[in-house]
């Protein structure tokens, strides 16, 4: 019985290509370094992107079976971060217009022609009634607070409308505040 070297063989070529991987992840890092430190990047930038949303605003208008809210002469510090209508949905008719307020938290405007309760728990997710009101626009408000939150409700015979998000209730009053139904957006 002699030895022909196939054991050694192999067990050379298991040490060499682990090696091989090494090097090869090494290189691969010191790549993925290289491009990191080159690649211009600002984390000080701010991550909202602002939207327009003067052409959703008229086309809801137009389309939806109740006058559709929007905020006229809010600041320009308060940025619109997203917009939808839907005409017909599990909800009804609704209208969606979300907005980051100075502070950099979430003011949402809902309307629905819908079932008041189910959107209101959808929409506020799952903030439930206080009990209190507040007055807004000479208009009382129904007060709700939840886990994520906040809102301020005015239900109404043929739709309700939220003003909601993780802003403090007196920007959620600003904005609710700000609301109109005629043709005029502020800004947008």
């Amino acid at each position: 019985m002699g030895d022909d070297g196939t054991v050694a063989s192999t067990a050379s070529k298991g040490r060499q290509t682990a090696r091989d991987m090494v090097l090869s992840m090494l290189v691969i890092l010191l790549g993925v370094g290289v491009v990191y430190l080159f690649i211009p990047h600002d984390d000080s930038l701010d991550p909202v992107r602002p939207i327009t949303y003067d052409m959703e605003l008229v086309t809801a208008r137009r389309a939806a079976p109740y006058p559709i809210a929007a905020p006229v002469g809010l600041p320009e510090t308060w940025r619109a971060t997203s917009v939808r209508y839907r005409g017909q949905s599990d909800q009804g008719a609704v209208w969606h217009l979300g907005f980051m307020d100075p502070d950099n938290e979430y003011a949402a405007v809902e309307q629905s022609d819908g079932e008041p309760e189910r959107f209101v728990g959808e929409v506020t997710r799952g903030a439930e009634p206080t009990g209190r009101t507040r007055t807004v626009g000479g208009r009382e408000w129904e007060r709700y607070e939840g886990p994520t939150y906040d809102a301020l409700v005015l239900k109404e015979a043929e739709v309700t409308t939220v003003v909601t998000g993780t802003a403090p209730l007196d920007s959620l009053a600003r904005l609710a505040a700000a609301l109109s139904t005629g043709e005029g957006t502020g800004k947008g």
